[in-house]
């Protein structure tokens, strides 16, 4: 009969009489376990993230586009309809006015030193709600209002990049930017924004102002917009109500666009890291279990003489196989210990060089180890079935 105490005293010995081998045998082992762990933690960790980062910004942010096919279709008084619903914040009518071949430039005198493309600096219509909807820092100078939208007075606002290649840098001097020699008054300079960065790069002309100068915006490649601040939880019903409230007429012209859902963008992140980078380490637990494989057939073949004198000594076939099968799991089990403890440490390393929250689950992290200890055992019940089948007689003559 063969006792566990030296079942377990021979499957050791028989791991650490080749100490190279055994260790070169754990690293497909270590890989594919330690793979896995990391791979789960690391996804659970980026899936944690999506949801911080899908901050107030994103969740209070109402796009309306207008669909019409000529004029723009928002109203005129299309900032005030919408702060007049309950949970709407700010809102403002924006477009890119369609210039041809503009001269855009920062003196009447246009020279190479002062003038710019306009693929550069765009120029831009917009309603004075925009800056407050868009959350505009104002560098120098003050915002235009509805006082100089309703009289459509020749006024600007430039974006940083817009005034730095203008080369207006202060509004003492009241500068004035020139399109196609038509003169506007700079008013004031915006230096960031927390919504419509395209802003920062370009000329914001006062909507009536822009309407009465120049043509309406191409519906089909840039058409007008309205960007709505709500507050948190209103997002979706600002959504279905806009379309509505600015044109009760014809409410299919204008598309509301509510900010996605963050919990179906974290599932299916989870999903498709998950799917994946699993199936990475499933390859790598398959490598390791042919490597458990061949180095145990290996061992089977130079210990012929060894299980010869067992079988001779009186130890049955399973006494043989299960001794293969206990160190074949040993080191399938020692495999899966390294690897665990691997990669928790890469899920750390990760989380701490991003600032990350970590994210382990235990279900993933302790059943690890048992999932290396049955990896090597599987891979090694075709070289114990091979040893138990070895004649003692046979084995002797060797």
């Amino acid at each position: 009969m063969l006792r566990l105490r030296d079942l377990v005293a021979e499957s050791v010995a028989g791991v650490l009489q080749r100490p190279a081998r055994s260790v070169l045998t754990t690293v497909g082992t270590v890989l594919g376990v330690g793979a896995f762990v990391a791979v789960l933690g690391l996804t659970s960790t980026a899936t944690g993230q999506i949801s911080k980062r899908f901050d107030a910004l994103t969740s209070t942010t109402v796009t309306v586009t207008d669909a019409g096919e000529s004029a723009v279709s928002f109203p005129a008084d299309a900032d005030r309809r919408i702060t007049s619903l309950n949970g709407a914040e700010a809102a403002g009518v924006y477009w890119q006015v369609p210039l041809r071949n503009p001269v855009i430039a920062g003196s009447p005198s246009v020279t190479a030193h002062s003038r710019a493309n306009a693929g550069d600096l765009p120029v831009f219509a917009a309603s004075p709600g925009v800056f407050e909807a868009a959350a505009v820092t104002v560098s120098a100078g003050r915002l235009y209002d509805t006082f100089h939208d309703g009289r459509g007075e020749p006024v600007a606002v430039l974006g940083a990049g817009a005034a730095r290649r203008l080369n207006i840098h202060q509004l003492s001097g009241r500068p004035a930017v020139f399109i196609d020699g038509t003169a506007f008054t700079v008013v004031g300079i915006i230096s960031d924004t927390r919504r419509l960065p395209e802003l920062l790069l370009g000329v914001l002309l006062p909507r009536t102002t822009a309407e009465n100068l120049y043509p309406p915006p191409d519906p089909v490649s840039n058409p007008a917009r309205m960007v709505i601040e709500t507050r948190l939880g209103a997002a979706n019903l600002i959504a279905r109500q806009a379309p509505v409230a600015l044109r009760p007429d014809q409410s299919a012209l204008l598309k509301a666009a509510a900010p996605p859902d963050p919990r179906g963008l974290r599932d299916s992140v989870d999903t498709e890291l998950s799917g994946l980078f699993l199936a990475l380490a499933g390859i790598c637990l398959v490598i390791g279990a042919v490597s458990i494989t061949n180095t145990t057939l290996v061992a089977v073949m130079e210990r012929v003489g060894e299980i010869g004198l067992r079988r001779a000594l009186g130890a049955r076939p399973r006494h043989v196989a299960i001794q293969f099968l206990c160190e074949s799991t040993a080191l399938g089990a020692l495999g899966g210990l390294i690897g665990t403890a691997l990669g928790v440490g890469v899920v750390l390393a990760v989380a701490l060089q991003q600032e990350w929250t970590v994210v382990l689950d235990p279900a993933t992290v302790l059943p690890a180890p048992l999932a290396g200890a049955v990896t090597g055992m599987l891979a090694g019940a075709y070289p114990a079935f091979r040893a138990a089948a070895i004649e003692p007689v046979e084995a002797l003559r060797r």
